[in-house]
C-alpha cells in the first residue's frame, strides 16, 4: 500500500500486543520541513524500540520529530510522550478537553471520583461500584508520574496537511486527522475493524455525564459522509473503504439497544443487574467498561423515548416507555 504523497508520507509503528486490541498503532507523518507523531504508544520498551527502529530504517533520529498530535488521552495513545520530551523538548498538541486528563489534574481528577461514585449508587452496583470508585482514588495518587510534563496546545481546526474532526464517545476529546484531497483519516479509536470501540461513560469539565454513546453514533455518522477512502486506526489493521464497517457498527448499537429492552421487558430494571445478566462473568472482570455500555445504551434509549426511568430509594428504575 503505497502511503506517500506529494506533500508527505505517513509512516506507520505497529506495536503487537497479546490482548483483543491486537496491535497498537502509531503514526509518523513526514512532510517536507516537519516530522509529526500522531500518538505514542504505550510506555513499554516494545512501543519504544518500535519507534526508535522505525525511525532509523527510514533514516531518521530521535531528534528529527518536530512535534506530537494526541488523537485522545488514552494511556496507550500518549505512553511515550514523557519520555520522548526528555530526551527532546517538542511541542504536543491535543484537544482542548484532554488537557486536564493528559496533566493529571487533581481537582479535575476528584471531582471525576465523586461524579462515579454517584453514578455507581445510582445505577445499582453496589460493593463493585464502591471497588471500582477506590480504584478511581488510589489511581490519583499512584497515577501521578503519568502527568504529561509538556505544555499541550490545543489542535485547531486544521493542522499539517489534515483537517482536524471532533469525534468524541470513545473520549470526550477524540479527535481525527483528515486530509480531503487524498481521502485518508489517522482515526485514534473511532474505528477498529475487527472489535467494536467502546463509548465510555465520562462526566463534563462540570461533572454532569456526557451521553457518550449518542457521540460515538454521530461521529461514526460524521465520518460516513465524508468522501473517505482509507483510515488509520489506532488498533488492528488499516481500514480501507470503512462506509460499510461504519454502517455495520451503527446497525451493532441497535441491536445491543433491542436486547437490553427485551432484557427490561423481563423484568431486569436496573443498570447493574441489566449489566450482569448481558455480560455474565464481565461484569466483575470489566467492570468499567461493562457499566459505560449498558449506561450509554440506556441513555441512548431514553434520549430516543423507548424507555424511561423512576428513582426508587436511590437508584434508578427502567421501564418500557408506553406512551
Amino acid at each position: 500500500m503505497e502511503l506517500r504523497k506529494q506533500n508527505y508520507e505517513i509512516i506507520p509503528i505497529i506495536v503487537d500486543v497479546p490482548s483483543n486490541l491486537r496491535t497498537i498503532n502509531f503514526f509518523l507523518v513526514k512532510a517536507k520541513e516537519s516530522l509529526a507523531l500522531i500518538d505514542a504508544g504505550l510506555d513499554h520498551e516494545a512501543c519504544w524500540n518500535a519507534l526508535l527502529e522505525t525511525l532509523q530504517k527510514n533514516g531518521l533520529a530521535l531528534h528529527d520529530l518536530t512535534e506530537i498530535i494526541l488523537t485522545h488521552n488514552h494511556i496507550d495513545h500518549v505512553g511515550l510522550v514523557n519520555r520522548i520530551i526528555a530526551d527532546h523538548p517538542i511541542q504536543v498538541y491535543a484537544h482542548k478537553n484532554a488537557i486536564p486528563r493528559l496533566k493529571r489534574d487533581r481537582q479535575f481528577l476528584e471531582m471525576r471520583v465523586e461524579f462515579f461514585s454517584k453514578l455507581y449508587e445510582e445505577m445499582g452496583c453496589h460493593e463493585a461500584g464502591r471497588k471500582q470508585v477506590d480504584y478511581l482514588k488510589e489511581s490519583i495518587v499512584k497515577n501521578r508520574k503519568l502527568a504529561i510534563q509538556a505544555e499541550i496546545i490545543p489542535v485547531e481546526s486544521s493542522h499539517l496537511d489534515f483537517q482536524i474532526v471532533e469525534v468524541p464517545g470513545h473520549a470526550p476529546d477524540q479527535i481525527a486527522l483528515y486530509d480531503p484531497k487524498h481521502r485518508w483519516m489517522i482515526s485514534g479509536d473511532l474505528l477498529i475493524q475487527h472489535i467494536s470501540s467502546n463509548a465510555l461513560v465520562e462526566p463534563d469539565s462540570f461533572g454532569r455525564r456526557m451521553p457518550t454513546l449518542l457521540q460515538h453514533k454521530h461521529s461514526l455518522e460524521k465520518v460516513s459522509d465524508l468522501p473517505l477512502d482509507l483510515v488509520f486506526p489506532g488498533h488492528g489493521v488499516f481500514i480501507q473503504d470503512p462506509k460499510d464497517l461504519i454502517n455495520k457498527r451503527l446497525k451493532g448499537i441497535e441491536k445491543k439497544a433491542e436486547k437490553i429492552m427485551n432484557l427490561i421487558l423481563n423484568g431486569v430494571t436496573t443498570a447493574s443487574g441489566l449489566a450482569q445478566a448481558y455480560y455474565g462473568n464481565k461484569y466483575s472482570e470489566q467492570f468499567s467498561l461493562v457499566m459505560s455500555e449498558i449506561i450509554g445504551h440506556l441513555d441512548y434509549l431514553e434520549f430516543n423515548g423507548k424507555i424511561r426511568k423512576e428513582m426508587e430509594k436511590g437508584v434508578w428504575h427502567y421501564s418500557i416507555n408506553k406512551e
